[in-house]
């Protein structure tokens, strides 16, 4: 992957300083004084964030800081104790996960969450929203559905292709790879033509010959004008891809910035390698690879 050139990175972002909670030029997502505890741990403290619109973001930390309970509260997958958050300057808070969908805001699972007894096709067709047959009474009248089911199928071959699993549509998804499996979210989650695509450690798990099709995938979003936020703990994978990384450490931002500035900030590198650590965070190995379980739930 080195040998690729570095992509394009967006620039002019944020309004002053690059520092925690900073302002954005124009952010899609805003979030303020959200908190979860569970018992006495407090997993998400965020008193403010914002995520710029047409960039793509990284969310970074290490294991418990926080990031995926962070994503299952900003996607109506769970109940913040406190604190809203705005879509496009509309209120989210208290919002079920299928209206926030269906809304533009659609996001992935670091364990993902296809459906292993029906097709790959099916698991597509599932995706697409507003289906006139889902009700029973229309559901009895194909006359009222077919149109749009055949433009459905369409839709979702066109997204198989592009993600190479066309060749898959009549198999079933438990007979896929784990990478193959992302790959598939990924396209299901575009059945909804999303503003916001977040991507929960979309590279974890997936063998190498299919990582780079991932990350081509995920930087071909933005080019589509979509707006990307994700959970990444490969420090070279960030360096690749994000114009703009959060840093979580304890259920709280600690550090905000462009990728080369925030790995370099202290905060970060003691975040994950500990308060008395000299070392530079991004070039340990040159590819920093942190276990990917156990993020508080």
């Amino acid at each position: 992957m080195s040998s690729n050139p570095t992509p394009q990175k967006s620039t002019g972002l944020h309004v002053g300083q690059a520092a925690p909670g900073c302002k954005k030029v124009d952010p899609i997502l805003t979030v303020d004084n959200v908190k979860k505890t569970f018992g006495g741990l407090t997993a998400v403290d965020v008193e403010h964030l914002e995520i710029p619109r047409g960039a793509i973001t990284a969310l970074i930390g290490p294991n418990g800081a926080g990031k995926t309970t962070l994503f299952n509260l900003l996607t109506g997958f769970d109940t913040p104790d406190t604190g809203t958050w705005d879509f496009q300057g509309t209120s989210l808070a208290g919002v079920p996960s299928f209206k926030v969908a269906q809304m533009g805001q659609v996001r992935t699972f670091q364990l993902t969450k296809a459906l292993s007894l029906l097709t790959v096709l099916e698991n597509m067709k599932l995706g697409a929203k507003g289906q006139k047959g889902e009700s029973l009474l229309n559901a009895l009248m194909p006359s009222i559905w077919k149109k749009q089911d055949d433009a459905i199928g369409e839709k979702a071959m066109e997204l198989l292709k592009r993600f190479k699993l066309d060749a898959k549509k009549d198999d079933f998804a438990a007979s896929l790879s784990g990478g193959q499996r992302k790959l598939l979210e990924m396209a299901r989650a575009l059945m909804t033509d999303p503003v916001l695509v977040m991507l929960d450690e979309p590279m974890a798990g997936v063998n190498p010959a299919l990582t780079q099709s991932l990350l081509e995938h995920v930087l071909g979003l933005k080019e589509q004008g979509m707006t990307v936020l994700f959970v990444e703990h490969d420090m070279h994978m960030v360096r690749h891809i994000a114009d703009w990384v959060v840093v979580m450490a304890e259920g709280r931002v600690v550090a905000e910035g462009s990728p080369d500035t925030v790995m370099k900030e202290q905060a970060v590198i003691d975040a994950y390698l500990g308060a008395h650590q000299d070392t530079d965070l991004g070039v340990v190995t040159g590819r920093i690879k942190i276990v990917s379980e156990g993020d508080a739930k």
